[in-house]
């Protein structure tokens, strides 16, 4: 079971979200702009979570990763709770020999077998993906 802490900082809108590992990332609302916007880090959590494992399947491959930049973007409803019903996960790579059949392998890996987050946001999201070998 995963766990973790979300400790609000008095006085503030700001908050400290800590993982299972005692990692922490700092959240606030738009108007604080100390940390990441909760909603945004559910972005993050996706493009985070595919990177893992597109590496670790290229690695396995044995394909040489210089690179990997993810960006990710989402489209969110107009009206609360905001809810997200399209996300586009765009993977920039670098590395010697990289082909376009080994990296659609990877992210097709992660996209229906791996990546936990996209699995679970998929229930309400449409999630898109597209590559670019640098």
């Amino acid at each position: 079971m995963a766990n973790v802490i979300i400790k609000w900082q008095p006085g503030s809108r700001t908050f400290i979200g800590i993982d299972s590992t005692k990692h922490s990332v700092v959240l606030s609302t738009t108007d604080e702009g100390v940390g990441m916007k909760p909603s945004e880090l559910l972005l993050v959590a996706v493009g985070s979570c595919t990177a893992v494992d597109v590496v670790n399947i290229l690695e396995k491959k044995r394909f040489q990763l210089n690179s990997l930049e993810i960006q990710v973007s989402g489209e969110q409803d107009t009206e609360p709770p905001w809810t997200f019903h399209k996300i586009h996960i765009h993977y920039k790579l670098q590395g010697a020999e990289l082909t376009d059949k080994a990296v659609e392998q990877a992210i097709h890996l992660s996209e229906e077998k791996y990546c936990s987050v996209s699995a679970t946001v998929r229930a309400t999201a449409e999630i898109s993906t597209s590559y670019e070998i640098l």
